[in-house]
């Protein structure tokens, strides 16, 4: 199984995936706080077909003068106007301008967005959990914040498996040489890190037995991450990409 993981993880761990993955957002950047923040909005809106996925992403990039960080930094009030109709499924224009202002906010604060996932975190964690459910907490500690957002951000107290916040920290965190995650950040461990549970990864790793739990929840996901620790403790999420690719194949249903 290691070997069958170990080529597929190869394969799609190229700089060639990038193009057609909602990864290529963060990827159009270089100032660390845009890839930040489109790699966490990329994230965030991951649902529905990667194309449509990109194109709503690109939207908000040309929303925000393909500057993000200047643009939240430095707009005015009237510049928000523009926001009110954007709409990706159930993410709305409340959910946008909250997220904007959680940027502001954040970013008067502190330098990269790393800060807000370490206020639960500490190096002893085994994983990434109490890092997830305080950057929750964090994300609302505002008397404004919209109740419907809170749907877009999971949380492992809901038992949520947390796929799209799981899928930016392996973006922000993993490091090697092909260029596809940016691992820009040091203080979180890939060895901590939780694999995401898309459709293809739970499908694929329900037929290699790496998953038994029934249910799509955080102890699944924890449950899938300790079983790929075997074939590598030090970086278990990189076979997110072998997973998934295997999905693509269909190797799930084969």
């Amino acid at each position: 199984m290691k070997e069958l993981l170990d080529q597929s993880f190869k394969k799609y761990n190229q700089p060639n995936f990038i193009q057609d993955d909602p990864i290529c957002i963060p990827h159009s950047f270089s100032k660390k706080q845009d890839i930040e923040i489109m790699g966490f909005w990329a994230a965030v809106l991951a649902w529905g077909q990667r194309k449509t996925i990109i194109n709503k992403c690109r939207e908000l990039v040309e929303l925000m003068d393909h500057a993000p960080y200047d643009f939240i930094m430095n707009h005015e009030e009237s510049d928000l106007e523009k926001f009110l109709s954007f709409k990706h499924r159930t993410f709305n224009d409340i959910d946008t301008l909250y997220f904007l202002s959680f940027f502001k906010r954040h970013y008067s604060n502190y330098e990269s967005l790393e800060d807000a996932f370490l206020l639960g975190y500490t190096p002893s964690d085994e994983n990434v959990e109490n890092a997830l459910i305080q950057f929750h907490n964090y994300f609302f500690d505002d008397e404004d914040a919209p109740q419907r957002t809170r749907k877009h951000i999971a949380t492992p107290q809901r038992n949520s498996a947390c796929k799209r916040i799981n899928m930016f920290l392996r973006w922000m965190v993993r490091k090697d040489d092909k260029g596809v995650d940016f691992g820009i950040w040091d203080t979180i461990q890939p060895s901590q890190l939780i694999c995401p549970l898309d459709v293809h990864v739970e499908r694929v790793s329900r037929k290699l037995k790496l998953l038994e739990r029934k249910q799509s929840d955080w102890k699944s996901a924890v449950e899938l991450t300790k079983h790929l620790k075997q074939f590598d403790a030090q970086d278990p999420v990189k076979y997110d990409f072998a997973l998934f690719g295997l999905g693509l194949e269909k190797f799930a249903s084969s």
